[in-house]
């Protein structure tokens, strides 16, 4: 025995609310299930959808419980984050005050070496793009100082760069590409 639908609807509300609707997968199940407050079997409206029996029951179940809107796609939960806020918290603090060459072995975080960092602290296997996820969420980009040689002095890079002027004026002389008057 097939799940009736809801009461409340009929199919000339099913179908203004498939004109109505934006999203076009919605649209094509309003109009499949408009199709069964119609008279028409479940096959005609599975045929009509362009699906199975299982995925028309499926619409129905949807739209009985929450009404046109039920019939449009969501994004999925997927798994849940690996790291919780303490994990997060404790990697902030590490990135924050930098590594330590004798200690953790580099001279600059890459993503890598977080994940290889949580996993020895944690014993929680990072992938290197969802940690990339994480510290992208967290605010931090990948971005890398300019190298900097341990004896150059504080003062050198400034005494080296250009002075421009002010103000830029136009200069006097004419462009050869000019017509001559």
């Amino acid at each position: 025995m097939p799940i009736p639908l809801r009461a409340d609807f009929d199919a000339q509300m099913v179908r203004s609310s498939a004109r109505r609707s934006k999203d076009g997968p919605q649209a094509r199940r309003l109009l499949a299930l408009a199709a069964v407050y119609e008279g028409a079997t479940r096959t005609e409206a599975a045929k009509i959808g362009g699906v199975t029996l299982q995925i028309v029951r499926d619409w129905v179940m949807k739209f009985n419980a929450q009404g046109p809107e039920g019939l449009i796609d969501r994004k999925p939960p997927g798994q849940p984050s690996r790291l919780n806020d303490t994990h997060r918290a404790a990697l902030a603090a590490i990135i924050e005050s930098g590594p330590i060459p004798a200690v953790h072995g580099v001279v600059r975080w890459r993503i890598v070496d977080l994940c290889q960092w949580i996993f020895e602290q944690f014993r929680v296997v990072v992938a290197k793009q969802t940690l990339s996820r994480e510290l992208r969420a967290m605010g931090y980009r990948k971005l890398s100082a300019r190298p900097r040689h341990h004896a150059q002095a504080t003062g050198a890079i400034e005494d080296f760069k250009k002075a421009f002027p002010r103000a830029w004026k136009r200069s006097g002389a004419k462009r050869a590409s000019s017509p001559a008057r």
